[in-house]
């Protein structure tokens, strides 16, 4: 089930939410079983075997992080380090088994003389966020960071909440280990997730379905031309930024109807001035698992220079690898890993302090994200470098671009464009700095301008298919 699907916008999510509603506040474990069922239905929804492989997965790790913090009490380190690599092991060879084994088979068939069965399984929805997830929990209770949850209920909630299972944001057990003991809903709350809930929605239906049109077009061409290539390179960039975006806002939208408060996964990457400073910025919880549990434990940048460029190739290396069973996605995460490098060597960020200088900084980051998306996208490496020449060897005319820049698309475009600064920002806090009349009218603006865009939402929905977000397939 999709977030933008009219089963979950008109049956479930309405379901879930009244059911929700008539239970007594003071009745939070009744809550919690609740939205445990309804998300384990949600994910049963489209993936019906898989739900045993999450359900075994969350009580293979609530055991685990039950002997570990056992061992941790008693001082046992041996005993802790032991169980902690089991842990890692299993959670990662499950990972690995269904994401990487049928890709493995099928290069050891095509070089070498072996001719092996490639399995025919279909990987399981969201399994990398699940999968990541409940590693930071075993990790953080292994460092005595995190108490050991010992209701298997709250952290199977935890793992399944239905608003980010399937794409994020990958949500720290502290963060949210309070919230499954004590929480409650406020009608301000619930009007700030629907706000939240429905802009998210628009950014995935109006624009970056209109931006994948363009994208697909362009990547879909034999030999496109130069103008095609750059169109595509762009709503590339346009698609995959509000689609996930939007996934994340509908994520914390969701979450705030059911009293949650969850962490942002984006803040206006396309605003940053470095490839360092894209990186604080998209994917926000991605990149702060891999600094916390791979970067800073193989000693960052405190055990010398050749040590720090090993560390940062080594997660960008991981990063790509863990989006997909492809040369592309490395490639993707060596190249951020290069340019990271590249701006460490040459003090890049002492220059972005400078105002007159941010702007090309600004342009150069955009332009080395593209470039890097434009291999993300392609379907192999060979795909990605064709694409890669189509842009830069300026051959062909630009008249395949008529039937693709209908007045519509040029206004999501430019919509994109003016939407991935922020701009919104800057424009609620002028108006909250104007006192709260002021604040409370940008509020009822927010609220009202709910209304055509759900509408357009809907309309969108009955003349489409299926929608799947990007990052459903990671």
């Amino acid at each position: 089930m999709v977030f933008s699907s009219a089963v979950f916008l008109f049956v479930f999510l309405p379901a879930v939410w009244l059911l929700h509603t008539l239970i007594p506040a003071r009745f939070l474990g009744a809550r919690n079983v609740l939205l445990c069922a309804a998300s384990l239905l949600f994910y049963a929804y489209g993936e019906p075997i898989y739900i045993f492989l999450m359900l075994g997965s969350v009580l293979l790790n609530y055991l685990a992080a039950i002997l570990i913090g056992g061992a941790v009490r008693r001082g046992r380190d041996r005993l802790r380090r032991f169980l902690t690599v089991c842990a890692v092991v299993l959670n990662l060879g499950i990972l690995g088994f269904f994401k990487y084994v049928p890709w493995l088979v099928s290069l050891a068939n095509a070089h070498t003389p072996l001719s092996l069965p490639v399995p025919g399984f279909v990987m399981p929805i969201g399994i990398s966020f699940y999968t990541f997830q409940i590693l930071s929990y075993v990790l953080d209770v292994s460092r005595g960071e995190a108490e050991v949850q010992r209701n298997y209920l709250k952290l199977l909630l935890y793992i399944s909440f239905f608003p980010q299972l399937i794409a994020g944001p990958i949500v720290s057990y502290n963060d949210i280990r309070e919230q499954l003991t004590e929480r409650r809903t406020t009608l301000e709350g619930t009007a700030a997730g629907i706000r939240r809930f429905v802009f998210g929605l628009s950014k995935k239906l109006l624009i970056s379905n209109t931006a994948a049109a363009l994208a697909d077009a362009a990547f879909g061409s034999d030999s496109p031309s130069a103008a095609l290539a750059w169109l595509g390179a762009f709503a590339y960039c346009i698609q995959i930024y509000f689609d996930f975006s939007g996934y994340s806002d509908m994520a914390v939208g969701l979450a705030s109807l059911f009293g949650f408060r969850i962490g942002e996964n984006f803040n206006y990457p396309y605003s940053a001035v470095s490839i360092r400073d894209f990186w604080k910025r998209w994917h926000i919880s991605l990149t702060n698992w891999f600094r916390s549990y791979v970067y800073i434990p193989l000693g960052g940048n405190r055990k010398g220079e050749a040590r720090t460029v090993l560390n940062r190739y080594l997660v960008f290396f991981l990063t790509g690898f863990w989006h997909g069973a492809n040369f592309t996605y490395i490639l993707w995460g060596l190249w951020h890993g290069s340019l990271m490098m590249f701006e460490r060597v040459t003090r890049f960020d002492r220059l972005t302090e400078k105002k007159a200088f941010r702007p090309i900084a600004r342009i150069y980051t955009l332009l080395c994200v593209a470039a890097g998306f434009v291999m993300f996208r392609a379907e192999s490496l060979s795909a990605g470098f064709s694409f890669l020449g189509a842009m830069f060897a300026g051959r062909g005319s630009p008249s395949d671009l008529g039937a693709l820049l209908t007045p519509w698309a040029v206004v999501v475009l430019l919509c994109g464009v003016v939407l991935s600064a922020p701009t919104l920002p800057t424009v609620r806090r002028r108006m909250e700095a104007g006192g709260d009349k002021m604040a409370r009218v940008w509020s009822g603006v927010e609220f009202v301008l709910c209304l055509p865009f759900f509408a357009l939402c809907v309309m969108t929905l009955a003349s489409s298919s299926f929608n799947p977000f990007i990052y459903y397939i990671f």
